[in-house]
Parts: C-alpha cells; structure tokens; sequence
C-alpha cells in the first residue's frame, strides 16, 4: 500500500513539471524568415537569408542554385552584411513547375520576393545567366529594393551570335545541341560544361567541381531545356539603356562559357558601369579567384 502511495506521488509529480515545462515560452532561436517563398499559386522559391545589415541580393546561374554562393555568404555574413540568395524555379530547392522559365518570369518572381522581404538599398548580383536575370530585373521594376548591380561572368547582353552581335562563343544552332544532348544525355551535357566551366585544369579542384556537380543534379531537366532557350535567344541590348544604377562587372578573361567580349558589350553599354577583369578565371571566377572575387564586390557595396 505504501509502495503504491509513492507511485502515485512520483507520477503526479512529474505530470506537474510536464505541465509546467510545456506551458514555458521559448525565446525563438531564428530570425523568423521563411526559407520558402510564395512567388505564385503552388510555385514556391528556396531563399538562403542570413545576417543582417545591409543586404546583398544573388541570382545564380544555369544550371546551379542559390548554394553556389556558398563562400560568398559566409565571407559578407563576417563583414556584417544581410545575405539573400534567390533559387529561380526549375533549379536548386526551388520547386520546378511546367511553364514559362524566361527572364520576365525570374524578373517577377524576384520582385514578389523583394518585396515580401521588404527588402531596401540592396546591391543586387547576378552569375552567368543570373547576370542576365538581374539586368532584366532591374530595367523592367526600375531599380525597384536596389540601389546597385553587378554582374559576374554574366550571359549578357546576348549569349549567341546575331547579325549584328558578332560576339561571343555560341550560335542558335550551337545551343539547339545542347538542348538535343540535355534531353537525351544530361550527364553528358553537365561533363561536357564541367570541362569548359574552369580556366584550366587546376584552377577548380576536384572537390569543387563535385560540390558543383551536387547542385547542378538537382535542376530540372525541364528547366534546364527551358532556360538554354532563354539564353539562346534573348537580346537584352535595350535593357541596358534603361540602366542607371552604379554596376560592377566582373568577368574571368579566360572564360569559356561567356566570352569576355561580352563584359565589353555590358560596359559599353552601361552608363555607369566598371569593368574589372578576373586575369587568371574562366567562367568559375566566384572560387577560380575567391579573395579578388569578394573583395571587389564588399569594394563596391562600400
């Protein structure tokens, strides 16, 4: 009986400091930001957000997410900047709906973000065909939540050769065979970038090359089709007129992917832009040349 009378005891007590445990408020350990966004009915974006401080917004290129950024975060997250990296749909943790992927679209699904993040004065960068993403963004919404672009290695003003755009590596037909190879053989077309990706042999290591290979897997073919169109015959060469927030480019003289001809093209036609070459970079130039990289850009933002 008094064993049983000392049972009942225990069990009460400790169904009392549950209660009391579970009626406890706990001081949040996050900043309260969603790593999701809504950008249309059952469309919803991955969105890295770290820090705080003036904040620094980056697209990333095909066929890569917003982790590609992954040394840049951490180095500006040490400088006291807010880092916000945007997956466009189709790429990444992003989700991947049939559609429309082209630079009105990504544009758009930036200013829902922006906006929603209510975000103000943020320098906004763009890689490879983000570059090109972002110079949209900013002609079409006029600068709207940035005060400053740049541009890395970006895909722009056109990506293939025209008439009267004697530029660059890639012709329509080109492109019409990666698209072929992406949907018979995406392996292949992933190797075959890889290979051409950096300036030389050395200048990626094989660890880097498989991280980036990690996050190219996860587009969607689909997307990826998708997006080679985009490139493949979009003509951003207006977009440029209608610029005229300061902008760095920055682009790798040895690039293979998008010629430094074209950062020629972005300078010439940008107003207020600068151009810096990466000496020693291909089209890697965000961890070929990792230091130069993020220091000219904090330069920038300063």
């Amino acid at each position: 009986m008094k064993n049983l009378i000392l049972t009942i005891g225990l069990f009460t007590t400790l169904l009392t400091s549950n209660v009391s445990f579970s009626q406890q408020k706990r001081t949040p350990a996050s900043f309260g930001r969603a790593e999701y966004v809504e950008v249309e009915k059952n469309v919803k974006l991955h969105v890295t957000d770290l820090g705080e401080g003036q904040p620094l917004v980056l697209i990333h290129g095909w066929p890569l997410s917003d982790a590609m950024y992954e040394y840049q975060y951490a180095y500006f997250l040490e400088k006291g900047y807010r880092v916000i990296g945007i997956t466009l749909r189709g790429f990444g943790l992003s989700d991947k709906p049939a559609g429309k992927y082209n630079y009105d679209v990504f544009a758009d699904d930036i200013k829902v973000v922006l906006d929603q993040l209510k975000i103000e004065n943020a320098t906004i960068g763009g890689f490879s065909m983000g570059g090109a993403t972002v110079i949209h963004y900013v002609a079409k919404y006029k600068a709207a939540h940035v005060s400053k672009m740049a541009l890395f290695g970006a895909a722009a003003p056109i990506w293939t050769k025209r008439a009267d755009f004697n530029y660059g590596f890639w012709t329509k037909e080109d492109v019409n065979g990666l698209i072929s190879l992406n949907n018979t053989n995406r392996p292949q077309l992933l190797a075959n970038f890889g290979t051409i990706f950096p300036a030389n042999e050395t200048s990626v290591s094989a660890g880097q090359g498989a991280w980036l290979g990690t996050i190219q897997a996860q587009a969607s073919p689909y997307a990826m089709a998708e997006g080679l169109k985009t490139l493949r015959d979009s003509d951003l060469r207006e977009d440029l007129t209608k610029i005229t927030i300061p902008t760095l480019i920055l682009h790798g003289k040895l690039d293979k992917i998008c010629s430094y001809e074209l950062a020629e093209q972005m300078n010439k036609g940008l107003k207020n832009s600068k151009l810096v070459p990466f000496e020693k970079s291909g089209h890697a130039l965000f961890i070929e040349e990792l230091d130069k990289f993020n220091t000219e850009l904090l330069n920038f933002i300063k």
